[in-house]
């Protein structure tokens, strides 16, 4: 069951809020809680997923969860789930969201998720970052606003984590570093903002009971959209239908495919900050390439 404290506020935020009175019948563990406690949550007015931790360990982690879903559900592109409050009882915080049940997937699920993604990237601001800081896994993430993509590239995402993985660097290793930031113009092409998921690997994805795909657990703010393509290869990749249909609905720059490597040095830095040397030679073997 979840702590009692947090059964106590969400029965308050029903009765203030809905006017309904709730009894929590039974939790139940979902797989994908690596970081948080998910629990899928059966009440007397109907199932919902629950995701809570000790509030001091991850300050503002379900604020800004709920930020970055509202976000993505706003351009109305692909399934989001809905959020129906963040809260504090006692030493935990919590989100709680609707659940969604596991679907089998569509004939043309994986061409549909690529157009979906697509239609969400041609959503844009005035901006790259966004109105929040948020996280990626559990580091926090900086979402500092810069009028152009290079510049919040370099300070917002790649100095962050090398100032927190400086002991791994050599000083020539650093000097690359910064040999790439000075070639990034004419590395990569002008994107306009684009309303990114932020972290879209195959394990922030699921089947809707649609049969089409539905987005979890985003690190969202706009970006360059290569760094969403970047993300579904890291760890094997999307199948070939869905890269075709993303250029379908809106084709990337050419050379799209040589520059991915620039786009994981974020997420590998990730990787190396949370677990350590094994994620090091990809990250140098990127840098010293460009």
């Amino acid at each position: 069951m979840i702590p009692q404290e947090i059964a106590d506020s969400l029965i308050d935020f029903f009765s203030r809020t809905q006017d309904v009175s709730i009894d929590i019948l039974k939790a139940s563990s979902l797989s994908g809680g690596c970081i948080n406690h998910v629990h899928r949550l059966q009440t007397s007015i109907g199932d919902f997923c629950i995701k809570y931790n000790l509030r001091d360990r991850f300050p503002e982690m379900f604020t800004s969860e709920a930020d970055g879903l509202a976000l993505l559900k706003s351009a109305g592109e692909i399934h989001i789930p809905g959020v129906f409050c963040t809260g504090e009882a006692g030493s935990f915080a919590y989100i709680l969201l609707e659940f969604i049940d596991q679907g089998r997937k569509s004939p043309f699920f994986m061409q549909d998720f690529g157009r979906s993604l697509a239609r969400l990237h041609r959503h844009t601001a005035g901006y790259f970052g966004h109105d929040m800081d948020n996280y990626m896994g559990s580091l926090p993430q900086s979402n500092t606003k810069h009028t152009d993509w290079n510049s919040f590239f370099v300070e917002e995402r790649l100095k962050k984590q090398i100032s927190q993985a400086s002991g791994y660097f050599s000083s020539s290793d650093l000097t690359a570093f910064e040999r790439l930031y000075s070639r990034l113009d004419e590395l990569l092409p002008f994107e306009p903002p684009a309303m990114l998921h932020g972290d879209l690997w195959g394990g922030n994805y699921m089947v809707a009971p649609d049969g089409k795909a539905c987005l979890i657990d985003p690190a969202a703010y706009y970006g360059h959209r290569e760094v969403d393509i970047a993300m579904t290869t890291l760890f094997g990749g999307f199948d070939e239908h869905f890269y075709v249909s993303y250029q379908e609905e809106y084709p990337l720059e050419k050379g799209w495919q040589d520059r991915l490597d620039i786009f994981k040095l974020y997420p590998l830095l990730i990787h190396l900050n949370l677990f350590g040397s094994g994620y090091l030679g990809s990250i140098i073997s990127i840098i010293r390439r460009f």
